[in-house]
């Protein structure tokens, strides 16, 4: 779906496929697909429900687009991070690299991690193939970092993955709250926090 057609009021076909991306992943990140309204989406963007049918052939369509174009960033994102050698630099690497991603667009974690994705759906199907990648490297480093404190008790792994899902799931929604931060600003707090738990007495 390129191109340099003019699409509504003469905006270039690329760049109105992308405003409509950045709508609908609002819309399908903050209701969720099951309640996203294509409607909504069309009137938000001033545009008409058969372009975005023209544009993505259906809501289906649409919506796999976002998932496709918010998954590639965080995937890849999340991949480079992991040259970073020792645990805990990595794990900083990966936190400063999803923010990087999410800049302006924390609504692309929602859409991956999409709880009203019916089952079994290629909806589903297509964002757990992102979750899968996501996850597989998140519990890479979870190993690792296990591993250097040697403990190699399956339950700890499995506790520390959704700890380490839980923090940075959390930290990306009380960013879409407190949006004025820029990603480096989350990365340094991100790292404050970790150096105080770090130094922190134990109880």
């Amino acid at each position: 779906m390129t191109g340099s057609r003019a699409g509504t009021k003469g905006v270039p076909r690329d760049q109105r496929e992308q405003q409509l991306l950045d709508i609908a992943t609002t819309e399908f990140g903050t209701r969720g697909y099951a309640n996203a309204s294509l409607v909504d989406i069309a009137t938000a963007a001033g545009v008409s429900k058969p372009l975005i049918y023209t544009y993505f052939g259906s809501r289906d369509g649409l919506h796999a687009a976002c998932v496709r174009r918010a998954g590639e960033s965080l995937v890849e994102a999340v991949a480079r991070a992991q040259v970073v050698h020792g645990a805990q630099g990595k794990a900083l690497a990966t936190l400063a690299g999803i923010f990087e991603a999410l800049d302006g667009r924390t609504q692309n974690w929602r859409i991956i991690y999409d709880t009203t994705l019916p089952r079994p759906s290629a909806a589903y199907d297509q964002a757990h193939a992102y979750q899968t990648a996501l996850n597989t490297m998140g519990s890479q480093g979870v190993t690792e970092v296990l591993t250097e404190s040697g403990i190699t008790t399956p339950e700890d792994h499995s506790l520390l993955l959704a700890w380490w899902f839980s923090i940075v799931s959390t930290t990306i929604a009380w960013w879409s709250d407190h949006p004025a931060y820029t990603p480096a600003d989350m990365t340094t707090h991100c790292l404050r926090i970790f150096t105080a738990i770090r130094q922190s007495p134990p109880v």
